[in-house]
Order: C-alpha cells, then sequence, then structure tokens
C-alpha cells in the first residue's frame, strides 16, 4: 500500500468515526444508565463513575488500553474505576457486581469468558448500567453495544499471509507432498478466537479441498498464554518429528511462544507464522525475519470510539450507524437467541515489507522498540 493511499485510508476511516459518533437520536427506551434523553446523574458533588474492567494485563495491549480510556473518561470529567482480573473468570464477576455496588453508571468489559461474564453484566444491565463490551463479545443481548475489529478479516488476513509466504500457488505437491500447516487458535472462551478461526478457515478449507495443504494439528490455546503455546508447539513439533512447513497462530502472545518451539529446532525464519495485534515484540520479530505477519487493529481507534459511545449512552442518547447481529450469527451457535448493536472497524496485515510504515511511521510503536537489536546499518532513517 503506497503512502498516499494508506493516508486517504487513514482519513476515511476518521471521518466515518467522525459522522457515526455525531449522529445521535434519542430512542424510546435507551439501554443506558439513565431514561432515554435523561443525562445519567450523580450525587451533588460527585462524579459520575464508570467503571473499567480488564480480564488481565498480562496480554500486552490491555494496560495500554487501560491508561487511554482512563485518561479520556477523566477528561471527559467522569471519575474512573479500573479492575484487572488476571484472567480469573470468578474474580471479573465479582469485580463487575462491586463497580455496581459502588454506583457506575457504565462499563466497559474485556471479557475473560464472554459467556461466564454474561451472570455480572446481566445484572448490571438490570440496574440500569450501560455495558460495552469492548473488543470481545459478551453473549448477553442485555449490553449497550459491542465494539470490535472485523474478527473474520483479522483471520483471512492470518492465512492469506502465511500462505502467500509459503508461496502455496505454486507449492509442487507432486514433488513435496501437501505442505504441512499447524492451526493454532486462541483462548476458546473468547468468541473472537472463534471468529479469527472462521476467517482463517475459509482461506485453508479450499486449499486442504485441493490438497495443497495437510492440517497437522489444531489447537487452541488456553488464556492466550505465551507458555501454553510454546508447550503445544514442542508437542507438535515432536509429533511430526519437526515436519512442518507452516504455522496460522492467531496472536503475537501464542506466535512467539510458538516460535521458540520453532527456534529451538532452527525452524524460526523457516516455518511462516502469523500473529495479531502489531505489538512491539512481534514487530520485532517480523524485522528480525521470524514472525511472518501480524495484524494491526489500531487501538487509537476503538478507545476513543468506546469513551464517545458511554458518554451518549450516558446523556440517554443512542449512537446511530451501529449495526444489529444475531448473536447466533456472531457465535456461530444457533441456540443463542437475541441481537445487539455492534460495530466492527478495519484490520490491515503488518509485514516485513510495510512493518516500518504501518506501524512506525505512525506512531503505533515506538522505532526503537521495533528496531531493538538491529544494526543501525540495517535500519531505516528515523521518521
Amino acid at each position: 500500500m503506497t503512502k498516499s493511499k494508506r493516508i486517504i485510508m487513514i482519513v476515511a476511516v476518521f471521518m466515518a468515526l467522525a459522522s457515526l459518533l455525531t449522529a445521535c437520536a434519542v430512542p424510546a427506551a435507551a439501554p443506558a444508565a439513565a431514561p432515554a434523553g435523561e443525562a445519567a446523574a450523580a450525587p451533588a458533588g460527585e462524579k459520575i463513575k464508570v467503571g473499567l474492567s480488564f480480564s488481565d494485563f498480562a496480554t500486552e495491549r490491555w494496560k495500554n488500553e487501560e491508561v487511554l480510556m482512563r485518561g479520556l473518561l477523566e477528561e471527559k470529567g467522569y471519575e474512573v474505576l479500573s479492575q484487572e482480573a488476571n484472567q480469573d473468570v470468578k474474580l471479573q464477576n465479582d469485580q463487575i457486581d462491586n463497580m455496581v455496588s459502588q454506583g457506575v453508571k457504565a462499563l466497559i468489559v474485556i471479557a475473560q469468558d464472554g459467556d461466564a461474564v454474561v451472570t455480572s453484566v446481566d445484572k448490571a444491565a438490570d440496574a440500569g448500567v450501560a455495558v460495552i463490551a469492548y473488543d470481545r463479545l459478551i453473549k448477553s443481548p442485555k449490553i449497550a453495544a459491542y465494539i470490535s475489529f472485523n474478527n473474520v478479516e483479522v483471520g483471512r488476513q492470518q492465512a492469506d499471509g502465511v500462505m502467500k509466504a509459503l508461496d502455496i500457488a505454486n507449492w509442487d505437491v507432486a514433488a513435496n507432498g501437501p505442505a504441512r500447516v499447524v492451526k493454532l487458535g486462541g483462548s476458546p472462551t473468547d468468541n473472537n478466537a472463534i471468529l479469527f478461526r472462521q476467517g482463517q478457515d475459509e482461506i485453508l478449507d479450499p486449499l486442504e479441498a485441493e490438497g495443497k495443504i495437510e492440517i497437522v494439528a489444531d489447537q487452541w490455546v488456553e488464556n492466550w498464554d505465551a507458555a501454553n503455546a510454546l508447550k503445544l508447539m514442542e508437542n507438535i513439533l515432536t509429533g511430526a518429528d519437526n515436519d512442518v512447513d507452516a504455522v496460522v497462530a492467531s496472536n503475537d502472545g501464542t506466535a512467539l511462544g510458538a516460535l521458540q518451539a520453532l527456534k529451538a529446532q532452527g525452524l524460526a525464519g523457516v516455518v511462516p507464522i502469523s500473529g495479531q495485534d502489531a505489538t512491539a515484540d512481534g514487530c520485532n520479530s517480523i524485522v528480525k525475519g521470524e514472525l511472518t505477519v501480524s495484524i494491526l487493529k489500531d487501538i487509537r481507534n476503538l478507545g476513543p470510539l468506546a469513551i464517545d459511545l458511554t458518554d451518549q449512552l450516558l446523556a440517554g442518547q443512542e449512537v446511530t450507524g451501529l449495526e444489529t447481529y444475531s448473536l447466533a450469527g456472531l457465535t456461530l451457535n444457533d441456540a443463542l437467541t437475541g441481537d445487539i448493536q455492534a460495530l466492527f472497524l478495519p484490520v490491515e496485515q503488518v509485514n516485513a515489507d510495510n512493518a516500518f510504515a504501518l506501524c512506525v511511521e505512525n506512531g503505533f510503536q515506538s522505532y526503537d522498540d521495533v528496531f531493538r537489536d538491529i544494526p543501525e546499518d540495517q535500519r531505516p532513517a528515523r521518521p
């Protein structure tokens, strides 16, 4: 993508977001902390409270987003209550209950488990609290909104990047047999992992049907934990006698864990592997020639969207422009009923050719973090 096209695309995204966030209508019954058309009010002399509930801070992006959203909320005059559940489902439910008891009028929730958190979220919604599912779906029609990225497209781009690096179009099946592919999904409690897999399979299934690839392992990584990914990959390599041609992993943490196992067998940089989130470590691995592709989900767009949406819900308004999705369609589970309002932002594929342009020039990651341990004469000029 040329620089001019990137600028046009970024301007278009921000124009779309601006249009969305300024188009408001008062509904008959807004799913907010106050009746339609009536702003939420705090006791005299007190600020309105907003809660942030994070599944964990082990995943690099979440602490960054906590800092971003806390700052934006405080700039708007809200009192912020923030909790991190250390990947403990019960603790997250307890923390949400506690924030509701302390009088929060809105909650932004990054769910550890999109099913289990329904217990506390439904109670919060029934108490008049506006709940926004942030990046991870909460499987309840009582949430006010779900905002995320195009997660199916994330999976497509992961698989596409790995297959292109493998040059699957020119793969000689007669000489080499089908390319041997490992699928490493994310946490099975995170609905995003299901959507990533849907997108991955849209690319991989036709290739498997053609006999171009063979899936030699298909595993899910509990809690998106890099150590779990390392153990799984070690076992996969042992079982396959190191005969693996590609790995489609679902985020940078799991990919970097799997890379440790590949490195131990001399396969890092030889076996293409995908990630997601364009983390500092992931981008650094890409420019080192290890990780093949990551997916940029620019949190600088999602965080402000969540705060502006919260602000409007607390004013008794409903943001128009959100689209209606069925829970069954979003989860691929026909047993789930009900609809929710949602918005999905675009994503971009990051590789060695564009990591500098997509992740450093625009300030998403720092130059020094991305190019650490890279000799000065092999680095691009500082932006």
